[in-house]
This record gives C-alpha cells, structure tokens and sequence, in this order.
C-alpha cells in the first residue's frame, strides 16, 4: 500500500494485519481520486472510518487543507498516526478516537469532503448518510466504499447520489451535497 500521487507520493503506508482489515486496492483508491480530483485541493476533509488512513492521507498528498480521521479502534488511530509521521503530514491533520454516530452528532467542524470505507455488511452507511447532512458544507462530495451487492440509497436528506462505480466485488457511490438556494 502506498500513496499514488502528490507530495508524499510512493511513501509506503503501514496497515494492520487481520480478517477485519480490508484496505482500498491502489486502483480503486486511484479511480476514487480521479472521480473527486478538482474537490480536493483546499479541502476540508473527513476520513470517517479511517482504519489506516490511507484515503485521507491521499486526500492530503493532493493538497487538500486539513483532514479529521475518526475511528473506533485504537489500534488503527496509531497506525494513522505513525503513517502521517512517516509521510510528513501530520500539521495538516487530527485524529479523533471515536465511534462514527457519536462523532457526526457532537462534532462542530464542517467539511467539503467525506470518505466512507466501513465495514462490510453493518449498515453503516445507511447509519451514518443521513447525520453528514449537518456537518457537510454546501456543494459537498462524499465517497462511500462498499461491495457490490449493497446499494446505498440514491437520496439521503440534501445528499444525491452522482454516480455509481464498479470495480469487480467493489462499488463507490458518489454523492453531492445540494447547494440549498438563496432565501429571499
């Protein structure tokens, strides 16, 4: 596992080892970025089930501003850790040790991106869809990693799904955050 492109380019990534790990495959995390390429610089971002770390430190090697990753275990928050120690990012990011549903509903920070890789068959995504409305800036893109076989739904709250992409056993859904209108 490496970072694909930017300023940590080819800086090797260090995962944990296990049958819960699933990291994204360097060509599914290469269609990602090229999918959300012209969002990312500047960006605040979200790495919301960060397990290593490595899609937000991608988001990070392509200049996005700052990225948030949360996750449960600790154990993978230390992996995060010493892989934005080794690529030299750590200045432009936090970590929050924390449960998804409990970070989206107390949070104050808002975000321009979010990167969704949870675990398989749990129902995450449909948990945690409808609480980014809050905390997702207008015009928002989220990314959401699942198999197959999973359809998230194509609307939840102000999040439309873009598009849908498939990569073997492995689909990404893309969803905008709509741009509520002027208030008159």
């Amino acid at each position: 596992m490496r970072v694909i492109t930017g300023k940590a380019r080819g800086m090797k990534l260090v995962t944990l080892e296990g049958e819960d790990v699933r990291p994204t495959t360097d060509m599914v995390k290469e269609s990602l970025f090229s999918i959300i390429q012209f969002d990312v610089p500047g960006a605040q971002v979200l790495d919301l089930f960060a397990g290593s770390g490595q899609l937000g430190i991608e988001a990070l090697s392509r200049e996005a501003a700052f990225c948030t990753f949360v996750d449960k275990s600790k154990d993978s928050l230390d992996v995060v850790r010493d892989n934005l120690t080794h690529c030299k990012l750590s200045g432009l990011a936090r970590i929050e040790n924390s449960d998804s549903i409990n970070f989206l509903k107390l949070t104050p920070q808002r975000f321009d991106i979010a990167l969704l890789d949870p675990p398989y068959r749990q129902g995450l995504i449909d948990k945690v869809m409808p609480m980014l409305d809050r905390v997702m800036n207008d015009g928002a893109v989220v990314v959401c990693e699942h198999e197959r076989e999973y359809l998230p739904a194509e609307e939840y709250g102000s999040m439309r799904l873009r598009k849908r992409y498939r990569y073997g056993k492995i689909m990404l859904s893309v969803y905008d955050k709509d741009i509520r209108e002027a208030e008159d």
